[in-house]
């Protein structure tokens, strides 16, 4: 017993020292960056200065500093010069309701930003968007409202679930030591910032100061709190007035007097101009940039950039001159920017750290892929079953529906054009079930048509696997070199003037060769980045006269191909082009209802793939059709050609599996009602139809929940503009939801015993600690997603329930796990209608099960109270 205590007390001692060494490094870390950074600034003119504020960083050739692009995207998978890994969409990510996996799946994302950054140095392409240290995700906004096109880069509709994910990715990101990061994560946009799209840049948000602290802000809080993100991206929007880029309130009183925050502030791209340009704020540029500096933006991102235009610094530099800002609000803002630059490895010298050289192989690695498949199958939420899932090995199958065999459709919204040979659900299908007789039967014209012509379609000028390729460099202004700087055989429509140092930052590209059709049949094709023809026989049956416009509908024409017909390519490409160059095309049928019953006829099940595509809710698109406007979405219904389809479908008698690909909630009632099974597959990623697939098969155990909530229609909610929570949200919302939030099924069953409490005398101080046992009481393995809410009495602005922990745990049939939470009082706590986040007395229930309460028989509650009213910081 002696022994065995005086080893625990020199392990704790030991540890103790450790944890102080470590402290003491860390602080040692931040100090020694600091006094470089200002070293640096100290040496620098003020036209230096200027130009150093701005996303695009010019390199500082007298003082070694390399050229630096703040602007690098990441929200479910690197963004870059080379093929990255293409995770689901975050939409997806929280359907796996898995933060373990999430901060894995970040991990895997930093490992290949921090690749991209080591390309850029090798070929000199430091400075271009894809090459930095830092990343603009993630997105933890609210999904307060399906209507919103970009909820799906969000993890939906609750702030504990965004909190706890967030923070899982943000730690992925960075690494083990936030002072020492990998790559500095960006968690954005703050704040209360979810919609509409096409009024993003003027409106004036005013949230009632219980929603501001109960909804909008903890997933913040907990990113900058708890998740030690480095930087913080700065709403569009206004906030009470105020511009959120010029917001006192959020940026200093919560920002950094509250939460504490050490790091540097980026706005979104011309969120700094909407201060003056849109919002009138600010009356000229002068004092618009003086707004955002002296509240606290470090660094402006400037849509300017993106075409080269200079001199944006001079705003700045008439400001100063002007007196509406000082030398030192400018040099603040730089010593946070290269602090983090010397800190992320990006600059040399700091002793702490080496500089930051990941070896450009390790992005896409087979480890990668495999952590792909892997999330995807995890974010398949099983809605619907009345037995017919899985499916026997030898069924045949009819498989139809305009996403059948759809590739575009699993990347999402910012998602890198290049990844992994993406897989259809009809590949997967194919790979997963390779003994049941599979029959395609092409959809109709539809809104969601357009998938990027694979490699295997294209034919160089003579005849080889590809496109042929030059690459023109600059020549002048607006000119470009007779001759070629490099030319070489691309796999595909593609630039790869990144990886090339001899390519130039500005350059045009010139693809020559064929495509060739492998059927027979009617195509819809369209040209996206690039200007020319495709022609046959010297006759132009697509053409592009100009460049299209970044998010602009595809111009899909009608073209009759014939099986290894040869069509010849020629398209140009130019660097400064925001859309990535394309070809476009999808196969359709010209008698939808002739082909599903002639397809169908010998099948013993319809399995049809539903839904939408990014490229009609996403964000700030030029987009005005039937259900769709400016990205985000008018109405709840699926597009109307799909919904007479499932119809006909349906008639014909065979049980119908609807597998349904979105990135927000759409009214399923008719699904629920009249097909055999549903299976939400969101945006799933590069392997999203070989996920869909094994969840078909079998081989998958579905157990993928909903982060929101899918409404019947948009009748049932308040009106889009109106970011009150009252009428929203599982929390707030007093209807009947379609599938709730949390919901979602497997192909066992689980069950629970009544959940134990630690001692609730001391909850204001200590928390509360809940257990209790699942059981696969099923046939087979699976996972169940525990999830604990906390039911609080009615106070003014109460909650219906609010969820406070969940766990995604992984059962043998007949095995049972203990799960525990430990519940702070944050967790406990809750906010009244004024605003103040306490622990409010009164009597709680607790509710503990596969879903909320009230949804299942598998749910157990238990009852605490709470004695003293305790209020908590913001």
């Amino acid at each position: 017993m002696k022994s065995s205590f005086l080893l625990r007390t020199a392990s704790m001692m030991m540890l103790s020292s450790l944890c102080t060494h470590s402290a003491a490094m860390a602080n040692d870390s931040l100090k020694e960056a600091e006094v470089k950074a200002r070293a640096i600034v100290d040496q620098l003119t003020l036209d230096e200065k200027v130009e150093q504020l701005l996303n695009t960083a010019p390199a500082i050739p007298r003082l070694k500093i390399p050229a630096y692009n703040w602007w690098t995207e990441s929200l479910h998978g690197a963004i870059g010069a080379v093929p990255t890994t293409n995770f689901p969409e975050p939409i997806g990510l929280a359907a796996t309701f898995d933060a373990p996996l999430i901060k894995t799946v970040a991990g895997a994302i930093s490992t290949e930003v921090q690749a991209l950054h080591t390309l850029g140095r090798q070929t000199g392409h430091l400075g271009k968007i894809g090459t930095g240290l830092n990343t603009w995700s993630p997105n933890i906004n609210l999904f307060r409202d399906p209507r919103w096109g970009r909820g799906q880069e969000t993890y939906g509709e609750d702030p504990f679930l965004t909190a706890r994910i967030g923070v899982a990715f943000i730690q992925g990101m960075q690494g083990d030591n936030p002072d020492l990061p990998d790559i500095v994560a960006t968690p954005k946009h703050f704040a209360v910032h979810s919609g509409p799209e096409p009024s993003r840049h003027t409106d004036n948000i005013f949230a009632t100061k219980r929603d501001l602290e109960d909804s909008y802000l903890p997933a913040f809080r907990a990113a900058i709190v708890e998740g030690k993100a480095g930087s913080i991206m700065c709403a569009y929007n206004r906030v009470d007035g105020q511009p959120a880029c010029g917001s006192p309130m959020l940026l200093q009183d919560y920002l950094r007097d509250a939460w504490g925050f050490t790091g540097y502030v980026v706005s979104d791209c011309d969120a700094v101009v909407d201060i003056y340009d849109h919002h009138k704020f600010a009356p000229d540029a002068a004092t618009g940039v003086a707004v955002a500096l002296r509240q606290g933006v470090d660094s402006e991102c400037n849509n300017a950039t993106l075409s080269g235009q200079t001199g944006l610094g001079d705003r700045y530099k008439d400001s100063l001159a002007r007196g509406y800002i000082g030398m030192s609000d400018i040099d603040t803002a730089l010593v946070r920017l290269f602090s983090a630059r010397y800190r992320n490895g990006d600059l040399p010298g700091l002793s702490t750290r080496k500089p930051n050289a990941m070896p450009v192989k390790r992005i896409g690695t087979a480890e990668h892929q495999a952590l792909a498949l892997t999330s995807a199958e995890k974010s398949m939420v099983l809605l619907k079953n009345d037995g017919i899932l899985p499916l026997k090995a030898g069924t045949k199958i009819a498989l139809t529906g305009p996403l059948a065999d759809a590739t575009r459709v699993l990347r999402g919204n910012y998602s890198s054009p290049r990844s992994a040979p993406p897989i259809s659900v009809a590949d997967g299908i194919r790979q997963a079930m390779p003994g049941s007789a599979v029959t395609l039967i092409p959809f109709g014209p539809s809104i969601t048509d357009g998938d990027p012509v694979p490699g295997t379609a294209l034919l160089t000028p003579d005849g080889k696997p590809g496109l042929k390729a030059e690459y023109f460099n600059a020549s002048g202004d607006d000119g470009f070199e007779a001759r070629p700087v490099l030319s070489r055989v691309e796999s595909s429509l593609v630039s790869r003037a990144g990886e090339f140092q001899q390519v130039s930052k500005r350059y045009k590209v010139i693809w020559t060769g064929h495509l060739v059709a492998p059927e027979t049949g009617l195509y819809r094709v369209a040209l996206t980045g690039v200007k020319g023809t495709i022609s046959l026989d010297g006759k132009p049956v697509v053409t592009a006269e100009d460049y299209s416009r970044w998010a602009e509908p595809l111009d899909l024409t009608d073209v009759r191909m014939t099986k290894g017909q040869r069509y010849a390519i020629r398209l140009q490409g130019e660097s400064s082009i925001a859309p990535s160059p394309t070809i476009f095309w999808k196969r359709i049928s010209d008698n939808v209802d002739r082909d599903l019953t002639a397809g169908a006829k010998d099948a013993d099940v319809i399995v049809a793939v539903v839904g939408l595509t990014a490229d009609i809710e996403g964000e700030e698109m030029p987009v005005k059709i039937e259900g769709f406007i400016g990205g985000d979405k008018t109405s709840l219904d699926l597009p109307r050609d799909q919904r007479a389809f499932l119809e006909k479908a349906k008639a014909l008698g065979k049980p119908l599996v609807v597998v349904v690909m979105n990135g927000s909630a759409v009214d399923l009632s008719w699904a629920k009602d009249h097909a055999s099974a549903i299976v939400e597959a969101w945006y799933p990623g590069q392997s999203g139809g070989l996920a869909v697939a094994n969840v078909l098969s079998g081989k998958t155990n579905p157990a993928g929940r909903l982060p929101v909530t899918f409404y019947k229609s948009v009748d049932d909610l308040p009106p889009f503009t109106d970011y009150g929570m009252d009428g929203r949200t599982y929390r707030y919302f007093k209807g009947t939801p379609v599938y709730p939030f949390g919901y979602g099924l497997s192909y066992t069953q689980f069950s629970y015993a009544a959940p134990t409490l630690g001692a609730t005398d001391a909850i204001a101080k200590d928390g509360l600690t809940v257990r209790t046992v699942v059981t696969n009481s099923g046939a087979r393995a699976g996972d169940d997603v525990v999830q604990l809410y906390v039911t609080p009495p009615g106070f003014d602005g109460a909650p219906r329930t609010a969820l406070r922990g969940f766990a995604r745990v992984s059962l043998k049939p007949g095995e049972g796990k203990e799960v525990a939470f430990t519940l702070s009082p944050r967790d406990l706590s809750f906010v009244t209608r004024d605003g103040v986040r306490a622990l409010i007395p009164g009597d709680y229930q607790l509710s503990i099960g596969g879903g909320q309460p009230g949804t299942g028989s598998s749910v157990q509650t238990v009852g605490y109270t709470v004695r003293d009213m305790v209020d908590l910081p913001k």
